[in-house]
């Protein structure tokens, strides 16, 4: 942010806080538009495109060493036309930009610097440059090695530049294709992808892979889905999973809610920032968890996490924020953020939060003189409550009484340091993904479901132009960009869940009418595939299909499972045909490549089924509708899809399931269906458990 140093540039006057972040640099930044794409064409000059977001660590590093640095920037400002864009703004620009980086140098991440010709075709990519101070360190070219590099071959060696980028964005359109093959789904492809998911395994600490670790949420609800087909270790695999990431310097200890992802392999040192989508899908998977192996230390993370969301990243009006830095001051006054300066301690601060408690304390988060981190510790729980009761010598009880009395103290004294920047940027997609999560757990704690309604509305009120059409993002009043797959397809499903927990149909109205929408703006009937991008966006260099899943659902995994809910309620054939389009075509990437799909693997779960409908027909708010209702949340069902209303509501002339039901003397009635074939109908909690199994 500014502090007055310097005259503005024209990021000033953007929305977000990333490119607000820049708007003192004395780079010529723009934002992404046709400003700096005509003045690219007229003056003939490359365009440098600089992605990132606002809790990017590096993204930070960056700025700070060379887009400050008044040298470099005249550097940039001769010879690019220098433009910033909010990946969180803008998942477009930085799928096909990341695919160009991750072609040409074989990885990708972020700040993500990107050099394009005039139009936007991409000749050269990589990630963090260092300064000239720090490049024989890190055995790289300083970032004023690449720019001059990078304009003397744009002025002397044009034609193989247009060449080189010719190449580049075909080699982007075939990534967008599937693979040249056929697979068939049915079970046998969903325990093929839980066998080599199971080779992947890392036995002793959980997770898969090696560093960096990822909490891979997506892939997880995926092993709770195959474990329901019987596979032997998903649940296993799962279970050691979710303890040793709530065990780790990976999860809040104090405050709750997970750091991005894992530097090492035991979760012990986190990227520090914390976003509300990892958060979303982790406290979503931990609830369902729980209700599989009743396990209420599953729960207990849940709603610590929930707990974080709904405590530090809530707009006043129900909405949530996009996320918290990594780095922060770590006293008032500082000259310089560090990197997770708010989540670490010594002996001494907790000595002085804390006095005698501190010694139990700092034992069970392996707190010591020398740290974990720079000098300093991370909390983590390295061993069990006994373990350290027997090495202090005290009962078990003192200590596990002693530790839970501790944490809201360590908060509140946390409290006192500079909290890290917040980015208070609402996009649709990723809270959709708290809306899914909020509605799904209010099985368990009544309490989360108003929160889900109130983000809903905020989103229906706010992200939604008076046409209909959905926004991207919104911040301070202000609307961002139109709306992408992943945000029609993610509110879509958040709101079917958030209909059968709660029973408004107007939710199930609108579903339905996104699902329409996506279909018209996003489909491709020639490949049988959606695009990330509306047909009424401004047009790109190529228009981008991401169809893996990341640390997000892609907007095609999502999309395909909303439209099976949708058609499993509706009977709307239209919307089973596009679902079983898209899985068709990806089914040979789900076996080869399961750690990159683990969505699209539930969503090819629920189309094999078998899918069983159960509607509920009654006063939304009355106690025997609400027992029906309990008895089938009670469980882990993820191929049951509910619908419920009242007697009459017009909702039944879109939704098939409700159409002709009505109440059994005069009673909340409930009928359990597969693919519509419907059994006896029953007024009983009791009878509804029965029929359920």
């Amino acid at each position: 942010m500014s502090t007055g140093a310097r005259p503005l540039n024209r990021l000033a006057s953007e929305a977000s806080p990333y490119l607000q972040q820049h708007a003192d640099n004395p780079v010529d930044w723009y934002p992404w538009g046709e400003e700096a794409l005509e003045r690219a064409r007229r003056e003939d000059k490359p365009l440098l495109v600089s992605i990132g977001y606002a809790a990017c660590h590096w993204c930070h590093v960056m700025a700070h060493e060379s887009f400050a640095d008044p040298e470099i920037a005249a550097i940039q400002n001769e010879y690019f036309i220098n433009i910033k864009v909010d990946r969180e703004e803008r998942p477009d620009l930085d799928s096909i930009y990341m695919a160009a980086a991750q072609a040409l140098t074989g990885r990708g991440g972020w700040p993500l610097n990107v050099f394009c010709l005039p139009d936007g075709t991409p000749f050269f990519a990589g990630t963090y440059f260092p300064p000239d101070a720090k490049a024989n360190r890190y055995r790289m070219p300083s970032w004023r090695q690449v720019l001059l590099s990078i304009a003397e071959a744009y002025r002397t060696r044009r034609d193989d530049l247009t060449a080189s980028a010719q190449e580049l964005l075909n080699h982007i359109k075939l990534l967008a294709q599937p693979l040249p093959e056929t697979a068939t789904v049915d079970e046998a492809l969903l325990l093929e992808a839980a066998a080599k998911l199971e080779r992947e395994f890392d036995p002793q600490y959980g997770g898969f892979g090696d560093a960096p670790k990822f909490p891979q949420p997506l892939v997880l609800e995926f092993l709770l889905r195959t474990h329901l087909r019987g596979h032997v270790q998903a649940l296993p695999m799962l279970h050691q999973t979710l303890e040793q990431m709530a065990h780790g310097g990976m999860y809040d200890q104090v405050g709750g809610g997970f750091h991005r992802y894992s530097v090492d392999t035991r979760w012990l040192v986190p990227h520090f920032e914390k976003m509300l989508y990892d958060n979303a899908l982790l406290a979503e998977v931990y609830h369902l968890a729980a209700l599989v192996t009743g396990d209420p230390f599953l729960a207990q993370i849940a709603d610590e996490t929930f707990a974080y969301l709904l405590r530090d990243l809530r707009h006043p009006e129900g909405a949530f924020f996009s996320s918290e830095d990594a780095d922060s001051l770590p006293v008032p006054g500082a000259a310089h953020a560090e990197e997770g300066a708010f989540y670490v301690w010594t002996p001494d601060e907790l000595r002085l939060a804390l006095g005698d408690d501190a010694t139990i304390v700092g034992a069970y988060y392996g707190v010591t003189r020398q740290g974990n981190f720079e000098g300093k510790s991370i909390l983590y729980v390295p061993r069990s409550a006994s373990a350290v009761a027997a090495r202090l010598g005290v009962p078990v009880e003192r200590v596990t009484e002693t530790v839970e009395r501790a944490r809201p103290i360590l908060r509140t004294f946390r409290e006192q340091r500079p909290r890290p920047f917040r980015d208070e940027k609402i996009i649709t997609a990723w809270n959709a993904l708290a809306i899914r999560a909020l509605a799904t757990a209010s099985a368990r704690v009544p309490e989360y479901l108003s929160a889900a309604r109130q983000c809903a509305d905020f989103l229906l009120a706010n992200l939604r132009r008076a046409d209909g059409r959905l926004l991207r993002s919104w911040k301070d009043g202000r609307p961002g960009p139109a709306g992408f797959l992943d945000d029609y397809a993610l509110l879509c499903d958040a709101l079917l869940e958030l209909h059968a927990a709660g029973g408004e149909t107007y939710y199930l109205a609108t579903a339905i009418e996104l699902a329409e929408a996506m279909l018209d703006l996003f489909w491709d009937a020639q490949s049988w595939m959606f695009f990330d991008t509306g047909r009424d966006q401004p047009a790109l260099v190529t228009r981008p299909r991401d169809l893996s899943d990341n640390a997000t659902p892609s907007g095609t995994s999502a999309a395909t499972m909303a439209l099976l809910r949708l058609y499993a309620l509706t009977g709307n054939d239209l919307f089973a045909t596009r679902a079983e389009q898209v899985l068709q075509q990806v089914a040979p990437m789900l076996i080869r490549f399961p750690l990159g799909f683990g969505r699209m693997l539930c969503a090819a779960d629920l189309m094999i089924g078998p899918i069983r409908e159960l509607a509920i027909i009654g006063p939304s708010g009355h106690p025997a509708t609400q027992a029906l209702l309990a008895v089938a949340r009670s469980a882990y069902r993820p191929r049951l899809v509910i619908a419920h209303a009242e007697p009459g509501d017009p909702i039944a002339e879109q939704v098939a399931l409700l159409a002709g039901r009505t109440l059994i003397d005069g009673q909340p009635t409930a009928y359990l269906c597969e693919r519509f074939a419907c059994r006896l109908p029953v007024t009983t909690p009791e009878a509804l458990l029965e029929q359920l199994g």
